[in-house]
């Protein structure tokens, strides 16, 4: 129980101390009066490489900010805890992976926000729940969708001022990651969740009323 707690701490500090950049990052663009969204990814030109790096800290508004942080907290812990071996270098595909590919196929505007990191290990805690039988990814991937709202339709170029080609190559890298660290991390079953007739030569039971 104490490794347990220890690695549930371990992956609060990690989603927490990731979300304090935002805000800092934030806080000194409100308090300076200064904006970094040209730190954002700008496709196919070579001063749009830096975004690369910088294009998930920035956010237009607090408002944007404040829309990503619960699902990058919720999203980012579970990341963490469920998968630790493979955490740091599945965040660090999908971080770099996006901005790449952002930077390649995507229409020539300054691309900004961490909604690709929430596409991305979304789709990951999904695809890996689905390819391991991994219940507990499922359910934290589907409630964050339920919570951050239209997350699928996201994908989908809807919105002029939305990047929904981040959204996408997020959700893409999430899914190759997905099946490349499908052997990581294996997934102990616990004994709550074995399912009552496991044994297929075993008689079910019967009650009577």
């Amino acid at each position: 129980m104490d490794e347990e707690k220890k690695k549930f701490w371990m992956s609060i500090i990690f989603s927490t101390g990731f979300l304090l950049v935002l805000w800092i990052i934030k806080i000194l663009e409100f308090t300076f009066n200064i904006h970094f969204a040209n730190w954002g990814v700008f496709p196919r030109e070579s001063f749009g490489l830096i975004g690369i790096l910088t294009f998930p800290l920035v956010h237009a508004d607090f408002n944007h900010l404040i829309s990503n942080s619960l699902p990058l907290l919720f999203l980012i812990t579970g990341l963490c805890y469920f998968y630790p071996k493979s955490s740091k270098m599945v965040f660090s595909i999908i971080y770099f992976g996006t901005g790449i590919f952002v930077w390649l196929f995507a229409r020539p505007s300054f691309h900004i926000g961490a909604s690709g990191l929430i596409y991305g290990i979304a789709s990951f805690l999904f695809f890996s729940g689905v390819i391991r039988r991994d219940t507990r990814s499922i359910t934290l991937a589907l409630l964050v969708t339920f919570l951050y709202g239209g997350l699928i339709w996201g994908i989908l170029p809807l919105e002029n001022h939305v990047s929904w080609e981040g959204h996408l190559f997020g959700a893409l890298m999430g899914i190759v990651s997905a099946f490349v660290f499908r052997k990581s991390d294996p997934y102990k079953k616990y004994d709550w969740e074995d399912e009552p007739n496991d044994d297929p030569d075993k008689k079910p039971e019967i009650s009577y009323d």
